[in-house]
């Protein structure tokens, strides 16, 4: 059975790559360089030190970068010295919707502090988000407090983000 390859030669599409551990801004400049269209995710951060506050935008899964490609830039993406490698699935090298980088993007612009983790499976109801800019969003409940936390899972890309999100923006899927 060959393996599944979503690379086409005159339609971009979306792909992760691996890369090198806190090289993913170096990898997004080395791409910008190369004309190639990328995208890094990245959250603001505040560290409270002993003598001074910083302010970082970190990566918010560390070690991926999100590159937009056809076949002919597939190379020269791997030629960058810190990129380790494509991020396949079972040795398929498939396409990364982009509904899933807009739900990245989106998420990125509204939340101040999320958590990502390798995508797991949790007991609990389907839900969406109706109200704000994630409206639209679909994920799992993972409990009920104060704050509700939403798992949407992003299966593509084989990594949840967990947030809190008010009760009053949920709304539980038929």
């Amino acid at each position: 059975m060959e393996a599944e390859n979503h690379l086409h030669d005159s339609e971009p599409r979306w792909f992760a790559v691996y890369t090198r551990y806190k090289r993913e801004k170096v990898v997004l400049k080395a791409l910008e360089q190369l004309g190639i269209e990328a995208y890094l995710p990245l959250q603001k951060v505040t560290r409270v030190y002993t003598r001074k506050i910083k302010k970082l935008e970190l990566p918010l899964i560390n070690c991926y970068i999100f590159v937009r490609i056809i076949k002919s830039q597939y190379v020269p993406v791997l030629e960058i010295p810190e990129v380790v490698r494509f991020v396949r699935i079972r040795k398929n090298l498939l396409a990364i919707p982009d509904e899933e980088i807009n739900v990245l993007r989106r998420v990125v612009g509204e939340i101040d502090v999320i958590e990502s983790e390798p995508l797991s499976y949790r007991p609990g109801d389907r839900v969406e988000i109706i109200g704000g800019n994630l409206t639209g969003i679909k994920g799992k409940l993972v409990e009920i407090n104060a704050k509700d936390k939403v798992i949407i899972d992003l299966d593509t890309i084989g990594y949840s983000l967990i947030m809190e999100v008010d009760t009053k923006w949920i709304r539980k899927q038929q």
